[in-house]
């Protein structure tokens, strides 16, 4: 059972990656002209990448604590039901700080790396032709 679940988890966590890859890529390709505008005014090519990398580092900050959240929550009634169905296990859900903040630091890197090309493409686009798009 332990290898189906890691599977499936394993699964989820490739696919909302590269849906993170995909919304980053869309935001960069709505935002052109403020891609334009920054490298006009002098912003570097790292200046436009850190700007993208920031909102999935936010992304996955936000993603992760929520998940942490609510896997945390549900522990009280999982604890409550399989206590009531077998005695001799109290308390069997158990959430450490250390596996929530190991939770969270995955969501944040997971994002990062799926936000890299997205964030670099950003960063390659000529300021000239950014501007005259839309």
């Amino acid at each position: 059972i332990t290898y189906v679940l890691v599977a499936f988890s394993a699964i989820s966590l490739v696919v909302s990656s590269i849906m993170i890859g995909i919304i980053t890529y869309v935001s960069v390709l709505e935002r052109t002209k403020e891609i334009g505008i920054l490298r006009a005014l002098g912003a570097r090519k790292k200046d436009i990448s850190r700007v993208f990398n920031a909102e999935t580092i936010l992304i996955g900050l936000t993603a992760g604590a929520m998940g942490v959240f609510i896997a945390w929550v549900l522990t009280f009634p999982i604890n409550k039901i399989i206590g009531n169905l077998v005695e001799e296990m109290d308390a069997i859900a158990k959430f450490s700080s250390v596996a929530m903040l190991s939770l969270i630091a995955i969501s944040v890197v997971l994002t990062l790396f799926s936000g890299l090309i997205p964030s670099r493409i950003a960063a390659k686009k000529d300021p000239v032709e950014a501007l005259r798009s839309e």
